[in-house]
């Protein structure tokens, strides 16, 4: 018997998931399903790439009640992208595509009000759903099931006080479920103050990228853009995702890179959303070769066949590390993360070192 219906999952939602590639549940799933269905508070802890979100996904969509013009299911995410992401993959498990809807600035206030009369599930940045509580257009009596996506996210882009005022006005017999791959201390008092004996999901993989091939090049500053050139040149990318430190960096380097021929898009907070939106399907439908981007797109975007993720500025700290070479990989696929390193980046190498428990090979061009 499918594990999916073990579980409690529809059989015409399964459907959808076999027509789709998906024939067993992950371990995470394994975890997350059951006790979502089962009414209990969790905290769950995984990587990316690991299938968190179809993990509350399927229990939301087993669980949810009609309600006339009332939202039932909430997803707070900390971005536009993830929140796009997420409504698309939840619109094809339900059978009615209005009955959810994606909540975010940059898109016109009025279309999202005139769907939310008819959406059970919202999924939506903290900033628009606290705009569209204060004007009266989103009603959450109803929302029995709260999903707190990249918890931890929220707290670095400092969401926080805006997700602790949404939380307060939800209904206290709500069932909560806070997903955070780290659990710095603001998210733990989060969770104390609104999740009930929550349950610990756990993936053991949660700092382990198994599947990705990780080197690291040592250069030097002024010397970065020949170096990149070189790496290009040398591992030919089919496709990629380069990651600098800031969005001015983002610019300069697309302009570089275009200068030398290659196709290449830019994706930083800057962009309007609709620039976004267009560059990401561009990046998808293989028009540009490389997406140039900040930490921005380090999580949420799920774009196929990434075969390399190059950091041309290493990350501030170990979980960015992780979140950005998990661009690649997706799947189950293979993958090769490059990281252009300075000596004034050895400190942050060795911590990503201590915490992964892996050595990165380092070489130099």
């Amino acid at each position: 018997m499918n594990e999916f219906i073990k579980m409690g999952i529809d059989k015409k939602t399964i459907e959808v998931l076999i027509e789709n590639g998906i024939e067993t549940p992950t371990d995470i799933q394994r975890k997350m399903i059951p006790t979502i269905l089962e009414g209990k508070d969790a905290i769950v802890r995984a990587r990316t790439g690991t299938g968190k979100t179809l993990g509350f996904l399927l229990p939301a969509v087993e669980r949810l009640k009609s309600v006339e013009n009332r939202v039932n299911v909430l997803v707070i995410t900390p971005t536009r992208e993830l929140a796009i992401q997420i409504t698309n993959e939840v619109m094809s498990l339900l059978p009615r595509e209005e009955q959810a809807v994606a909540v975010y600035g940059g898109q016109a206030i009025q279309i999202q009000i005139d769907r939310l009369k008819e959406a059970a599930i919202a999924v939506g940045t903290p900033g628009r759903l606290l705009d569209h509580l204060r004007r009266g257009t989103i009603n959450l009596s109803s929302v029995s099931l709260t999903i707190l996506d990249e918890a931890d996210q929220m707290l670095h882009i400092g969401f926080l006080p805006e997700v602790m005022e949404l939380m307060s006005v939800l209904p206290e017999n709500r069932q909560t479920v806070l997903c955070s791959a780290t659990m710095p201390e603001p998210i733990k008092e989060l969770s104390n103050k609104f999740l009930k004996t929550p349950l610990d999901c756990y993936d053991d993989s949660v700092l382990k990228v198994p599947d990705i091939k990780q080197t690291v090049f040592v250069t030097k500053a002024r010397e970065k853009l020949g170096t990149l050139l070189m790496i290009l040149h040398q591992f030919r990318p089919y496709k990629a995702v380069l990651f600098c430190r800031t969005k001015r960096r983002v610019d300069r380097l697309a302009e570089s890179l275009r200068e030398k021929d290659y196709k290449c898009g830019i994706f930083h907070g800057n962009l309007s959303q609709a620039k976004r939106e267009q560059v990401v399907e561009e990046f998808r439908n293989d028009e540009i070769q490389f997406l140039i981007a900040t930490d921005i797109a380090a999580r949420g975007l799920d774009i196929e066949a990434v075969t390399h993720v190059i950091n041309y500025d290493i990350p501030i700290d170990v979980e960015g590390y992780v979140h950005r070479i998990g661009r690649t990989a997706r799947g189950g696929a293979q993958g090769i993360a490059v990281t252009l390193a300075t000596p004034s980046d050895e400190n942050m190498l060795r911590m990503i070192e201590r915490s992964l428990q892996i050595q990165l090979k380092r070489k130099t061009l």
